[in-house]
């Protein structure tokens, strides 16, 4: 990790954003990819379940976004995020820029160019910090999860997908 070099500009707006915010800790830069929870998760030294990932869905009766900023260990129950939020499509890459102003794997939890409908996975809140990117795919920031909920005033929902327990 290295949170003393230049910002690109979309994780320095972001910076600029937390910093307003009065958030305290910084925007660090990774040395390889954060796109997967797993990668950020080796990067920072952390758990994987500590990665606030953020995931995009375009809700089909208004073309409105959903982000669902979800533990990266969980996978994403669309049924239980469907039936907050009405029929979910998939969002491509042009959507998720023109809604967020992100590209995919950098998508921070603030700072979206249309206001997103939030759900906060509330696993997250089973860890003292968790990482969530900052604009770019190399970025991160770590905040608690009751901070996350503060800042971009989500819905805290069980959104994780059940494991279905093998037969014998």
């Amino acid at each position: 990790m290295n949170d003393t070099v230049a910002l690109p500009s979309s994780a320095q707006r972001v910076a600029d954003l937390l910093s307003a915010m009065g958030h305290d800790k910084p925007v660090v830069m990774l040395p390889s990819t954060g796109r997967t929870s797993a990668e950020a998760a080796a990067a920072v030294g952390c758990s994987v379940a500590e990665i606030a990932k953020s995931i995009i869905f375009r809700r089909l009766s208004d073309d409105a976004p959903v982000l669902v900023i979800a533990s990266g260990a969980n996978r994403v129950d669309e049924a239980k995020v469907t039936a907050l939020t009405g029929p979910l499509g998939k969002a491509d890459a042009k959507f998720v820029r023109d809604a967020t102003g992100y590209a995919i794997g950098g998508v921070c939890p603030v700072g979206h160019v249309i206001k997103p409908i939030m759900l906060i996975d509330r696993d997250l809140f089973n860890f003292d910090s968790v990482w969530a990117a900052a604009g770019h795919p190399h970025a991160v920031f770590n905040l608690s999860a009751a901070q996350l909920e503060k800042m971009t005033g989500g819905t805290v929902a069980d959104v994780r997908l059940e494991a279905v327990p093998q037969a014998d």
